[in-house]
């Protein structure tokens, strides 16, 4: 491989690593597994020893992923850097780190722990002034970007596990330590989640994350988490010299620390590591690994793993558990969209029950679509590796023995019986029925949704049993259910009549919203908020669509032919015109409204936000670009006028200077919108 085509691959894999981390350390929504993660991460090291030219000081190997956020407090400078710990993934590589530890200090111990899968957060205890002999939590810090922090007081300070208050005496004492959600609190917030109709959380550490930045600590204390302390970061000599013994004294006045075992040699502690390895299924709590410490924290230093990790530490990431399944059952749904998907429903085999991986059971697992389908073999009969993906996601893993015969998709919708269309190069096979039920119940939600007309108190449940009531058969008919208003009331449907009167109220207001908002939420294909607020400039009246044909649209910025397809296939349907009618005589506002300091000063550029602005919030600033007529991205490419960044910018303000595009602060940005 030629030299600029190496260096092309390097730079196309640190970019993706960049963009995994700001998605799993700044917005809590990591888009794969931390396996999936850490095998791209080997990937660049290989790549990094073999060509140490091609490094650069903001490596992805060289960086902390996170940076410090703003929303809940202010940024703190560490005392102690909060850095990561270098992973390993084979027994042999801890073999090989605990002899070269005993090769410099043959008389070493070493602490093996549990690896929590939460978020690292720093306590800072000091003397109490007014009472001898106690310290004080004085301030609870994020790990932000291993050097700057944030601070977290307030919320630390209803965690239970965090002490206001210890007996002991010392002028400082810094721990750090893992706060981490249990499975019973995670699953008690994602049931009151489901019940309120709301957005569920993906696992416990993003859910952690989210509710440590609290700006309410009631919310904080509410939610339940949990800290173990698992380093003693700074403190008088008697306490920093051995770290098994700091966590045990710690223990002794009442701080919880994290489980961990003394040990002398590789045996023990990989004893130790196969032992944490075979009880992580029982915890109450999710595992990431096991860390191997020094136990002698001075001779740590001698042990350095580059400016990225903490020294005289490793941690062993364990490959992903496994159980092999028979597939019982393909289950068939029906989207919103009309796009047909596919579970599938199977056993342990050894077990014959919902097989057990990571400490929770499981028994059904997305199927994707008929490619996928075909591609593993899936069928009923079929046995599949199973596992969960970064220890949240079950997928199948290969299949170990085929059935008798490969599932093959339905050729009638499965809800309405309808025939089904599959989409010209994609995998996604649909129901085109507009009157499909399976559709309306979805549709409606989705016209009602905070992105399109924003109902509130119109949510799935609510919607459910209108429907099934007889009362919705289309988006139309929300703005005939006043007619229905004594027959509700004494059906109970939507309860007494506060309630009933409140939610005709939101429908009634919703009639003034913008028709962006309306446009958003007649749940057209390839149509979301962006792209309509984009049509809603070439017409003064969202009846004027009906007339434009497929080239009309196509003469609209960023519209490309299939949207353009699925704009004119809606518009020109007589039953969707009908319903956009009747909406419009029930006085639906269609006309556009004019935005009150509206202007076209960013008119024709494409602008990204990136970083952390310092006074706007990224929505804000991508609000104030569309109000001046500029289009917000979310992705940098040839065609981006502009790059507004802020502090921490990443991979996007990197991918900006390399194409030579123009990146300005907040300042100018202000400025050219004045």
């Amino acid at each position: 491989m030629a030299d600029t085509e190496i260096a092309k691959k390097y730079k196309e894999l640190s970019d993706t690593i960049r963009y995994h981390m700001d998605r799993y350390y700044n917005q809590d929504a990591p888009e794969i597994s931390d396996y999936e993660y850490d095998q791209l991460m080997q990937q660049l090291k290989k790549m990094e020893s073999e060509n140490p030219e091609l490094i650069t000081p903001d490596s992805p190997s060289r960086i902390i992923g996170g940076s410090a956020k703003r929303e809940a407090g202010v940024k703190v400078t560490h005392n102690v850097p909060m850095l990561s710990i270098e992973d390993v993934f084979d027994t042999e590589d801890v073999k090989a780190w605990i002899n070269k530890v005993h090769d410099r200090h043959p008389g070493a111990l070493f602490s093996v722990e549990q690896k929590i899968d939460g978020l690292s957060m720093t306590l800072r205890y000091e003397a109490d002034a007014d009472k001898p002999g106690y310290m004080k939590l004085t301030l609870a810090e994020t790990r932000g970007d291993g050097r700057i922090g944030e601070d977290v007081t307030v919320n630390a300070l209803v965690i239970p596990d965090v002490k206001k208050e210890i007996r002991f005496d010392a002028p400082y004492l810094e721990l750090r330590g893992e706060v981490y959600m249990s499975h019973e609190d995670f699953d008690r917030y994602n049931a009151k989640q489901e019940e309120l109709g709301k957005k569920i959380a993906a696992n416990p550490r993003n859910l952690a994350a989210g509710t440590l930045r609290q700006l309410d600590s009631a919310v904080t204390k509410e939610r339940g988490l949990r800290m173990f302390v698992f380093n003693v970061q700074d403190g008088p000599e008697k306490i920093m010299e051995s770290h098994c013994k700091a966590l045990d004294e710690l223990e002794s006045l009442g701080i919880p620390v994290v489980r961990h075992r003394l040990c002398q040699n590789s045996e023990e502690v990989l004893e130790a590591i196969n032992q944490i390895g075979d009880e992580r299924g029982e915890l109450s709590f999710d595992l990431d690994g096991a860390v191997i410490k020094v136990d002698h924290t001075a001779w740590r230093d001698d042990f350095p793993a580059g400016s990225k990790y903490s020294s005289g530490h490793i941690a062993y990431k364990y490959p992903p558990e496994e159980r092999i399944v028979v597939m019982d059952e393909i289950l068939v749904d029906v989207g919103r969209t009309g796009r047909l998907t596919f579970t599938g429903s199977f056993h342990d085999r050894e077990t014959g029950k919902p097989a057990r991986l990571c400490g929770t059971f499981v028994s059904r697992a997305t199927l994707h679509n008929q490619d996928y389908i075909r591609d593993m073999k899936v069928g009923i009969g079929g046995e599949y590796k199973l596992f969960k993906s970064g220890e949240i996601i079950p997928k199948l893993n290969g299949c170990v023995k085929e059935p008798d015969e490969v599932y093959e998709a339905p050729k009638n919708c499965p809800i309405c019986g309808h025939a089904l269309v599959r989409e010209e190069d994609t995998a996604d096979i649909r129901c085109i029925n507009p009157t499909c039920p399976a559709q309306v119940t979805r549709t409606i939600a989705y016209f009602t949704s905070r992105d399109a007309m924003n109902i509130m108190g119109l949510g799935d449940t609510l919607i459910e049993a209108l429907t099934k009531e007889g009362y919705l058969k289309n988006y139309a008919d929300i703005y005939d259910l006043y007619k229905y208003r004594e027959e509700m009331i004494e059906k109970g449907i939507i309860g007494k009549e506060k309630n009933t009167d409140k939610l005709l109220g939101e429908i009634e207001k919703s009639k003034e919203n913008d028709s962006v908002m309306l446009l958003t939420g007649l749940a057209i294909r390839n149509v979301g908020k962006a792209t309509a607020r984009e049509i809603m400039k070439h017409v003064s009246d969202l009846t004027e669509l009906f007339s434009i044909t497929v080239d009309g649209f196509l003469s609209m910025p960023d519209i490309g032919e299939t949207t353009a397809s699925d704009l004119y296939e809606f518009f020109h349907s007589e039953e969707n015109r009908q319903l956009i009618l009747r909406m419009k005589d029930a006085g639906v506002n269609m006309a556009v409204k004019e935005d009150e300091g509206a202007s076209t000063k960013l008119a024709g550029m494409t602008i990204v936000v990136t970083g952390t602005l310092p006074t706007l919030g990224r929505k804000e600033a991508e609000e104030l670009i569309t109000k001046n007529g500029g289009k917000a991205s979310g992705s940098v490419s040839k065609k981006t006028s502009m790059v507004l960044a802020g502090e921490a910018a990443g991979s996007k303000l990197t991918k900006a200077q390399d194409l030579g595009i123009k990146v300005i602060n907040e300042a100018e940005f202000l400025e050219l919108i004045k």
